[in-house]
């Protein structure tokens, strides 16, 4: 072969027969010797011929005829000197360019007539299929002031960049499979997640409300009081028909509503967004249930625990004997007094009142991660006996300290009946601060005085700080986390489509249409990529290879790949640019198929 290689639409070389050996055919002047030596030894070379003149061919006892000279320069390794960049500035300092005697000069600290010789250049799409044009008056070493230069390839933006935090005890070349996915744990949190949010319950006797159907039932005891509400309470979970997403319904059994502007009191709490607050979107009151109730639609968390029940509630030792919970460590105390005030703070500045700051209706939905329930209850229950919001307030923050005491001292708010004797409690096991900040909350101002949620923020600033500080590292684990998982979508992508194109066995009647042409390379580039084995044969199982091919395939890069026929006979040399076309056209051929009512 001479010359350029035939264009195709693959832009391809197809190397057939690859043990064959192929002539090369280089633009210089051929040597032709005089005679060729016929003393059968072999030609030896020494480490002194990088300085030898130049080559010139003699006959063995014949005059050696004149050969005629290039026309350009000819090659001199001896003219060849070290590079030694000189660091002097002055008038002696040469210009790039030809020097009078025809060699080349270049001073790479001299870039005067560089600069001035460089085009200006449009601005760089990254996005672009086809970087040539863009790079044709672009210089790849310089990059003039106002201008952008085209990269040899797109920005490798989803090649699983390492994110920090790091882990210290690898090497760092050396990977685990699981570095590139979610850790294992994480994704059991989430399946049974999943799994709750889409728990039925098969011939189940709860009716089908209006806007909402498939009700399951989240109490776990059948035994309730109506201590706080004044009406037996049950929780249930429910899909909108409306949305198609899931709620939880809080259903007040027997309550008659007998104004009708106390159920519209549940739209101003729809205007508070706090992280710590369970948000309500409406009341409503239906018969579906046999009797009156009234039903409150709330945003539902999966598996989610109240403080009583993780705290408080025995557990079972050995035997019968229930064995009572261990004490709450003191900085998981000071989360939940941070949380429980930030969301006082936001309930508080929209002129509302909790009023139901309880260990009951205060759940944990994620690790550490508490919020308040039911806040708008008593707002409709008891909407005839309003009192002010001044002095609901105040009681929230009574409540707030019964909260805080009944957990610090592994005792039931009910059975808080000597708030001395458990103070004392407190302090024997938890710190001062602790103590003067449960005492503060549990200790009313006389009036006219009344005390702020803003003045008790003050006053634990330092604890405000820390769980700050504590959210900001979590935040840092699920952006680790989210990063392992941010390209696998585009290799999930990537891979269905090449499952949808590889060996497919009929198209537009072509049976053949997936083994000819651009998708034959697509078929080899997957057995590049997932059927690959070791010298014995063996396959070779390497998550690290399979992502890397899969996300250099997605960016397109301009690395160059041997593809192997199955029966080695017929290699393809094809970068991966072109195979991102390639992938292109063959699923925009199935896509228009498809949209004719033919394909898949």
């Amino acid at each position: 072969m001479s010359g350029k290689p035939p264009r195709s639409i693959a832009r391809w070389v197809i190397l057939a027969q690859v043990n064959s050996k192929k002539a090369l055919n280089v633009e210089s002047p051929s040597f032709t010797p005089a005679k060729v030596p016929s003393n059968g030894k072999k030609p030896s070379f020494t480490t002194q011929a990088a300085s030898a003149p130049a080559f010139t061919p003699r006959g063995l006892g014949a005059a050696t005829p004149a050969v005629p000279e290039p026309e350009g320069p000819v090659f001199n390794p001896a003219t060849i000197r070290e590079f030694t960049p000189s660091f002097e500035a002055g008038p002696t300092t040469t210009n790039n360019g030809p020097t009078p005697d025809g060699s080349l000069s270049y001073d790479p600290f001299s870039m005067a007539t560089v600069n001035q010789s460089l085009p200006t250049t449009t601005q760089f799409n990254p996005y672009a299929e086809d970087h040539a044009s863009l790079a044709a008056t672009t210089s790849a070493f310089y990059q003039p002031h106002g201008a952008f230069t085209a990269p040899p390839q797109p920005p490798q933006y989803h090649l699983y960049a390492p994110q920090g935090p790091h882990r210290d005890d690898l090497k760092p070349y050396q990977r685990q499979t699981h570095d590139y996915f979610m850790p294992e744990k994480l994704q059991e949190e989430l399946m049974r997640k999943y799994e709750a949010t889409l728990q039925t319950m098969p011939n189940s006797q709860l009716p089908q409300l209006d806007n909402f159907h498939s009700l399951v039932a989240l109490d776990t005891s059948h035994r309730k009081n109506a201590s706080i509400f004044g009406y037996p309470s049950w929780v249930y979970k429910a899909c909108s028909k409306k949305t198609g997403h899931f709620y939880c319904l809080r259903r007040l059994e027997g309550y008659r509503l007998s104004n009708e502007h106390a159920i519209k009191s549940v739209k101003e709490w729809r205007r508070i967004d706090n992280a710590n607050i369970v948000t309500i979107f409406d009341a409503f009151t239906t018969r579906a249930f046999g009797d009156s109730s009234l039903i409150f639609v709330q945003n539902y968390h999966p598996l989610s625990k109240t403080l009583a029940e993780l705290h408080l509630a025995p557990t079972a030792g050995h035997g019968n004997r229930f064995q009572p919970r261990p004490l709450v460590p003191e900085s998981t105390l000071w989360s939940y007094i941070v949380q429980i005030a930030n969301a006082l703070r936001a309930i508080h500045a929209a002129k509302l009142a909790a009023r139901t700051v309880d260990v009951s209706k205060i759940i944990l939905t994620d690790r550490n991660h508490i919020r308040l329930t039911a806040c708008s209850i008593l707002d409709v229950v008891q909407f005839e006996t309003r009192r002010p919001v001044q002095d609901l307030q105040q009681e929230d923050l009574i409540q707030f300290g019964r909260t805080i005491l009944s957990l610090a001292t592994n005792t039931l708010p009910a059975h808080l009946t000597n708030l001395k004797t458990s103070l004392e409690q407190l302090s024997r096991t938890y710190s001062v601060e602790l103590r003067d900040t449960v005492y503060w909350l549990l200790t009313p101002q006389q009036p006219p005085a009344q005390k702020g949620i803003e003045e008790f923020l003050r006053g634990i600033s330092d604890h405000v700080t820390s769980a700050f500080d504590e959210s900001l590292h979590e935040t840092d684990e699920w952006r680790r986390h989210v990063s392992r998982e941010a390209a696998n979508g585009r290799v999930a992508r990537l891979m269905l489509k090449l499952s949808t194109i590889n060996e497919r066995y009929d198209l537009n009647g072509d049976q053949s249409w997936a083994e000819t042409g651009d998708r034959y390379l697509l078929k080899l580039f997957r057995d590049f990529v997932f059927h690959q084995v070791d010298s014995n044969g063996n396959p070779v199982l390497d998550i690290g290879h399979m992502l890397g091919c899969l996300n250099k395939l997605d960016a397109g890069t301009e690395e160059r790949i041997c593809l192997t026929s199955r029966d080695e006979q017929t290699s393809f040399i094809v970068s991966y640019k072109e195979l991102k076309k390639q992938l292109g056209n063959a699923f925009g051929e199935l896509q228009k198929a498809s949209k004719h009512g033919r394909g898949p």
